[in-house]
């Protein structure tokens, strides 16, 4: 697909999922702190297990400084609902003990200083870049990205890193900060795993994957 192209299902997109109050994200954290250890639970666990732990986990420990002092079983039971919970119990312990140490106790705005933290890849380092600082070096890939992007085009590939590196040459830096947002939407309201719902998809014209179904029925 061509840069003229992804521009136009981005506008579709950002028309469709129009941006409120600057709120580009499904998790509910309220500072960088925050952002920083929701996002990491958030890994192959729902956005609504996360956010059910939140006000439990800050109200016991509302900053780096109060988890660094935990151990990580007295963390696990906050978060036992979420899955792999004694191994995040450990990440955001160990995450919050380096921001103390190494960090002043603010969480660091760089790519290489996130991911130098327990249970920071790069996916979860841009999510905290672009959410809590604003600062979009690159675009967080996860499996609506990675879904959305091959079928409408954007992409030929299935690796996060390559994916990345395709939709970063795509779209112009100052659609980076809604391109995770907008195709996470459409892959969870629309253009989902089993049964896409090509009748109410509003780049269906512009889309890859419809055009080698026949523009029509599966």
């Amino acid at each position: 697909m061509n840069r003229t192209t992804a521009c136009e299902v981005y506008r579709r997109l950002l028309l469709q999922y129009p941006v409120v109050d600057g709120r580009r994200h499904f998790l509910d954290f309220h500072n960088p702190y925050e952002t920083l250890i929701l996002t990491i639970l958030s890994a192959q666990t729902t956005d609504r297990a996360v956010n059910a732990v939140r006000d439990a986990l800050f109200s016991r420990y509302p900053t780096p400084e109060a988890l660094a002092r935990a151990e990580p079983g007295e963390v696990e039971p906050i978060i036992r609902t979420i899955g792999f919970h004694r191994t995040k119990a450990r990440h955001i312990v160990g995450a919050a003990r380096k921001i103390v140490a190494e960090f002043g106790g603010e969480v660091p705005r760089t790519m290489e200083e996130l991911r130098s933290l327990p249970g920071v890849g790069r996916k979860t380092a841009n999510i905290i870049l672009s959410q809590a600082f604003d600062i979009n070096v690159g675009i967080a890939v996860d499996t609506h990205v990675r879904r959305v992007s091959k079928r409408l085009g954007f992409t030929e590939s299935t690796n996060p890193d390559i994916i990345e590196r395709d939709l970063v040459a795509l779209f112009p830096e100052e659609a980076w900060g809604d391109i995770n947002y907008l195709l996470i939407r459409h892959g969870r309201a629309v253009c989902t795993a089993q049964n896409p719902k090509h009748a109410e998809c509003v780049v269906a014209d512009l889309c890859r994957y419809y055009r080698e179904l026949g523009g029509g029925e599966e």
